[in-house]
């Protein structure tokens, strides 16, 4: 983390309530935090480092992650223009016009945490709840999802059945057929989560082991990393961890086992015919 922002970090969360104590100063209780949550180092290792005892790394700690939380509802939030096309889009002539409608992507990613929950279960809720207010589509717009998501108003999925990851087609050759394309196109565009959510584990070395932590903690921990990842990434000069997908724009980390959606029944025809639209589009 750059100096300038480590110091933008501590004023926020000064401005949150986050004060020095006796013996130990705010900046030196957040560095505690970040080397926890970066090294994923456990107790013992902070105590050698800062000298100080494990009783107050641990409630460091404490103090430090509730702070975090106001973090969160700061930075994992859309933007107050979320329905707009972002420039990225419109700019490129990969995408242009053929995604004119996509806002965003969506993707589901795995922590090793105690219990499992499907991706379409989340997904469901969160925009079914309207206590979550998610940001969801408005008019004719639409967010990109993976073949293991529903096909639905607002929500763009690949072909089922035909070759979709950025890995599949560097082995075995370009696109032949406007499913192909269509779905290759699709996941360079949508490959952005994905180099996110790749990033932000390799950042927060935590996410790899937190069965020292109580479940509750856990999930607090895994929000709070969310948040730190989105504070860094605004406001760094250079931001090292991201260097190689800026560099390359198609470069995405392994991916995933898609989950399917459970035999949901959901009316795929609107954005099937989207879908079709794109591909006829694509292959002139």
């Amino acid at each position: 983390m750059e100096k300038h922002v480590f110091i933008k970090l501590c004023n926020r969360l000064r401005s949150y309530g986050l004060t020095s104590t006796k013996g130990v100063r705010l900046e030196e209780a957040v560095g505690m935090f970040l080397m926890t949550l970066g090294h994923g180092v456990g107790n013992r290792i902070i105590q050698e480092q800062f000298q100080h005892s494990g009783e107050t790394v641990s409630r460091q700690f404490g103090i430090v992650l509730k702070k975090m939380i106001l973090l969160a509802f700061d930075e994992i939030r859309p933007p107050e223009e979320y329905n707009e096309v972002p420039h990225y889009i419109r700019s490129n002539d990969k995408y242009w016009p053929y995604f004119k409608d996509c806002i965003g992507a969506i993707d589901g990613t795995h922590v090793r945490w105690e219990g499992t929950a499907h991706d379409t279960r989340i997904f469901l809720e969160a925009i079914r709840n309207t206590e979550l207010k998610f940001p969801k589509p408005l008019d004719d717009k639409y967010y990109l999802v993976d073949s293991g998501y529903p096909n639905m108003k607002g929500y763009l999925a690949p072909y089922k059945g035909e070759r979709y990851h950025l890995q599949e087609f560097r082995s075995s050759g370009q696109p032949k057929s406007s499913r192909e394309t269509f779905n290759y196109v699709h996941s360079s565009l949508r490959s952005v989560i994905e180099r996110c959510f790749g990033v932000w584990k390799a950042r927060w070395r935590i996410l790899q082991h937190m069965s020292n932590y109580k479940f509750d903690k856990q999930v607090v921990i895994v929000t709070a990393s969310l948040a730190l990842h989105n504070f860094i990434r605004r406001e760094a000069i250079a931001d090292v961890e991201f260097e190689s997908c800026d560099e390359n724009q198609d470069y995405v980390p392994e991916p995933e086992d898609e989950e399917s959606y459970m035999n949901l029944t959901i009316d795929e025809n609107q954005m099937g015919i989207v879908r079709d639209r794109i591909a006829r589009e694509l292959m002139f």
